[in-house]
């Protein structure tokens, strides 16, 4: 586990202006993640995974989109990318009159920018991340205290990479694969995470004011229910009721498990389990970013001063460096009866 990070108290008591919200509270655990050095018993983002020797590596045969106008490039050009911007900040941060980039940067640059020639076929999956059930509470199949989420660093149909999730137990894992297969190219630099390690914390939650009735959407949207607020306060964090709840009481932004699903830009759709119709749950949601413009009430206690990047690929409010089209969220749910059947991946 990563260092201790906690979200502080939010703004408002909301159940005590609108009581009908206590008994939708749900418990989520924001994941905090944060560059560090994982190992293959830590929960995780992009670190090596705790994967048996004599387990076949996951690849995706289907087909990929390999257009000269896609910048694709290797994993290791990505990576040496990420040193190159953190040396550059390093240097303007020491000397603000250096020069942003070396001739040698430069050089990386450009062929960052002109990308790889790549001919398409299989691509092995690529590690997002690894939670254990002892540091972290998510639903999982009977028998089973890890989960393992991957994917292809192609977008498909869905314009997201596809995922896998699979479930084992740890106890059963004795001999690790210790070098396993990586994609030869990735479509964006974005599907790369950089290795993060959690810090768990539960938060309570309430709904998106899109799943409430429209009688207690409608007393969120009242401003009069919410004049026992001191209008200096409530004016220090939205312009609106419906700006204040929706960024600040009810769904916690960033990575995190359980809880209740975070919607936009669509509404509400259908989560029926595929297999056996059952509602879906919230499992994990793979964030592009801890806290936005709109959400600053959201940073831990222990970064309200965000710091300097520590690593070479994270930046402020985004420690993975994992950007889901233009800095969505992909939610990862799974059917409570049998969380082993196929999940459902909602683009939000």
């Amino acid at each position: 586990m990563n260092a201790l990070y906690t979200t502080p108290p939010r703004p408002f008591d909301v159940t005590a202006l609108f009581p009908r919200l206590a008994p939708l509270a749900r418990t989520a655990t924001r994941l905090h993640p944060r560059p560090g050095s994982p190992a293959v018993h830590d929960s995780h983002v992009g670190g090596p995974l705790l994967w048996p020797a004599d387990e076949p590596w996951p690849y995706c045969a289907e087909p990929h989109d390999s257009r000269a106008s896609l910048r694709i490039n290797s994993p290791d050009d990505v990576r040496l990318l990420r040193r190159n911007r953190a040396a550059a900040a390093e240097r303007l941060r020491l000397d603000p009159g250096a020069p942003e980039w070396t001739p040698e940067d430069r050089e990386v640059l450009e062929r960052f920018n002109a990308g790889r020639p790549w001919s398409d076929g299989p691509v092995p999956l690529l590690p997002v991340a690894q939670l254990y059930a002892r540091d972290i509470p998510f639903p999982h199949p009977s028998g089973t205290d890890l989960l393992q989420v991957l994917w292809c660093p192609f977008d498909h149909a869905m314009a997201h990479p596809r995922t896998a999730l699979f479930w084992r137990s740890s106890a059963t894992v004795t001999d690790v694969l210790d070098a396993p297969p990586e994609p030869p190219v990735v479509q964006d630099e974005c599907y790369l995470p950089e290795p993060c390690l959690f810090s768990p914390e539960q938060v309570t939650e309430f709904p998106n004011p899109m799943e409430l009735d429209q009688e207690l959407r409608d007393q969120l949207n009242d401003p009069s229910r919410w004049e026992s607020i001191d209008p200096a306060r409530y004016k220090a964090y939205a312009d609106d009721p419906g700006e204040l709840y929706l960024n600040n009481l009810c769904t916690a932004p960033g990575w995190k498990t359980g809880g209740w699903t975070r919607w936009s830009p669509t509404d509400p759709v259908d989560r029926s389990c595929p297999e056996c119709g059952t509602p879906a749950v919230p499992l994990l949601t793979i964030a592009s970013w801890e806290w936005d413009d709109g959400s600053e009430t959201w940073i831990a206690t222990e970064e309200r001063t965000p710091p300097a990047p520590p690593s070479p690929g994270a930046q402020d409010g985004a420690p993975t460096a994992i950007d889901i089209t233009g800095g969505n969220n992909l939610q990862l749910h799974v059917c409570p009866a049998s969380p082993d059947h196929p999940h459902i991946a909602l683009l939000q």
